[in-house]
């Protein structure tokens, strides 16, 4: 009996604390991407993700605790799990780390006046694999959130703000 109301007590405490841990994490990443001046569909998107992983991680922590698996066999089919994904979305998901340092470390925002790559022109849309740019001339140039943040970046509206951060 005691065993029991135990695995409860473990099973209630996990649960409210991958619930806690994902109610944080999406508040703040949300706001940051608020600020960033995101679509109100792209934060959703956002939201959709963190939640889908912290209830995978979720259930791997129940199966864990109810015993249905050893830890020998949680982490190898997690981490086998890991390997493939990593693999298969390998330039996606670099792009979408990049597109939320970006949209974290507010080094662009809406707006923003930027030279990339040869181009010149004003930041239009921010998303999570790319970034668009409107050029002087009227054309959009679409460039992955990785080459913006490993290229060279001069950002030439934003020099006040990035320099409070400095």
């Amino acid at each position: 009996m005691n065993s029991v109301f135990l695995l409860i007590v473990n099973l209630l405490v996990s649960i409210v604390g991958f619930w806690l841990v994902g109610e944080l994490l999406v508040r703040a990443i949300t706001s940051a991407a608020k600020r960033a001046g995101l679509a109100s569909v792209q934060v959703g998107r956002i939201k959709e993700w963190i939640w889908l992983l912290i209830i995978v991680i979720a259930v791997g922590a129940v199966v864990h605790i109810i015993g249905l698996a050893s830890e020998f066999t949680t982490l190898t089919f997690s981490g086998i799990i890991a390997i493939a994904f990593s693999l298969a979305l390998q330039a996606t998901l670099s792009n979408i780390i990049s597109g939320i340092l970006l949209i974290l470390d507010n080094t662009l925002r809406l707006n923003d006046m930027i030279e990339f790559s040869g181009f010149k022109g004003q930041v239009i849309k921010i998303g999570l694999r790319s970034t668009w740019i409107k050029t002087n001339e009227g054309n959009i140039v679409i460039a992955s959130n990785n080459s913006i943040v490993n290229g060279p970046l001069i950002n030439l509206t934003a020099a006040e703000r990035l320099q409070k951060k400095l």
